[in-house]
């Protein structure tokens, strides 16, 4: 099972590739990827304080 620690640590790295930031499709194949709900990617990027960015649904 992965921990929440795992996908921050997924997030920071991602956010590192994309200047500090994290592209919405990147923060759901996060999710896909490490099979975590789409939530636990956004609640990890609230806490390390990560905007997301292009997001389809226009939300951010």
């Amino acid at each position: 099972m992965i921990s929440k620690e795992e996908v921050k640590k997924a997030v920071e790295e991602a956010a590192r590739q994309h200047q500090g930031k994290l592209p919405c499709a990147v923060a759901q194949e996060i999710a896909q990827k490490l099979g975590v709900p789409l939530i636990w990617v956004g609640e990890a990027a609230d806490e390390l304080k990560v905007k997301i960015i292009q997001c389809q649904l226009g939300c951010f």
